[in-house]
Formats: structure tokens, sequence, C-alpha cells
């Protein structure tokens, strides 16, 4: 039986905007590791809780928008803790690489350095990629930056051809969700060294030793480096 790796990929900071910080992360998943037991154990959790099964998405729960609109912060930080103890029990790894708005100021610029990142980071891996039959890569977003920057990376690496897909089971929508998180928790974790934090994570995630110790470093057991 062949041996298939996806790759869910998530950004935070968008190539217009205003954000001081574009992050990307990727979220690497055996498919023979079956993980249903885990999503069933979260989606558990959230019944048993009261607490509803939304789509998981970082930044509106964190500010009570769109789907969280309506939630008491009490309830906002019970699915934030739930979906942490899920990704924490998940057989999964990632990546994570960050950029500075001032310093890739134009989309070919952040392609290049994404692609650079990428390629390096996978050589660096290689035993680890070249272990796979397949890769399949998912990333619904859209921004044509980091399409083509995996597309580039993944293939020029592996030499060979890389299938993108859309989403097609719960597996695959969970794990899109598991790159979202991952993508805040590195986020918060530059925004707290640079001290530009602010009272929303302070909520949710405490001070910075908090964060460090109950956030930050469950996390990185999972970061493959």
């Amino acid at each position: 039986m062949a041996k298939e790796l996806s790759i869910f990929a998530d950004k935070s900071g968008d190539r217009g905007g205003v954000a001081r910080h574009y992050l990307l992360t990727l979220v690497f998943h055996n498919q023979s590791d079956n993980i249903s037991s885990q999503i069933e154990a979260y989606e558990g959790t959230l019944r048993d809780s009261g607490l509803p099964d939304v789509p998981f998405h970082s930044e509106p729960l964190l500010n009570g928008h769109k789907a969280y609109e309506g939630l008491a912060i009490e309830q906002r930080k019970k699915i934030l803790s739930a979906f942490g103890s899920f990704v924490r029990h998940l057989p999964i790894s990632y990546c994570a690489f960050s950029y500075e708005r001032r310093e890739v100021v134009e989309p070919i610029q952040l392609f290049a350095n994404m692609r650079r990142d990428i390629s390096n980071f996978m050589f660096d891996n290689l035993a680890f990629f070249q272990s796979f039959d397949d890769v399949k890569v998912y990333y619904d977003d859209g921004q044509d930056v980091v399409s083509r920057a995996l597309r580039d990376s993944v293939g020029f690496v592996l030499s060979k051809g890389v299938v993108e897909r859309r989403r097609t089971t719960m597996t695959d929508y969970r794990l899109e969700q598991v790159a979202d998180y991952l993508c805040t928790i590195e986020l918060a974790a530059i925004k707290y060294s640079a001290g530009e934090d602010g009272g929303t994570y302070e909520r949710f995630f405490g001070g910075v030793g908090a964060f460090k110790r109950n956030w930050l470093k469950q996390a990185r057991h999972k970061r493959l480096d």
C-alpha cells in the first residue's frame, strides 16, 4: 500500500494588509494514522460541556466574531482549551515560517522567501519526506503566492508532481483547523516576544510565562525541526 503524506497549510496576514507579521504554518499527517478517535473525543468534550461544534477558526474565536458571536468569553476559552487538548493528542507534526511585513513588501519577495524556506526545510528533513510515496497539499484559502510556493518547493525537492486537494473528509476538515490553531500559537509567540500581545491574548492565554508553559510548550512538542 502506498504511503501518503498530507500537508495542510494556513497563513496569518494577507498580502495587501497592514499586519506586521506574515506566517505560514504547515501541518504534516501520515494518512495511515487514523485520527477518528481523537476527533470523536474532541466532539464529545464539546457536547458534554454544552458548547457548539462550530468550525474552529482562531481569529473570530478570540474576538467573538462570526460563528462565535454571542458566545461568552468563558465559552470561547473552553472551546480553545478543548481544541488545544485535541491537537496535543494527534499524531501530527508541523513547521512554521514567519516574515516581517517591513522586510517583505512585494508579493514576489514573499513568494521567493517562502519557496526558499520550504525547500530548505524539506532538504533538512529529506529522509522524512522521501519515506512517502505520495504527497497531497491541502490549502483552501486561495492566495496564489502560498499555492505557488508550496507547489514549486515540494515538487522541486521531491522531484515529483504534487497533488493539490480540497478537503474531502472530516479528517481533512479538522486538520485544516489544526493548521489554523498552530499558526495562531506561533503568531502569539512572536507578539509576546515583541511586546505586542495586547489584552486579547492575555485574556485567553495569560501572561507570557503562562502562555509559554501552557500553550507554546505543548504545541512545540509537535514541531518538526
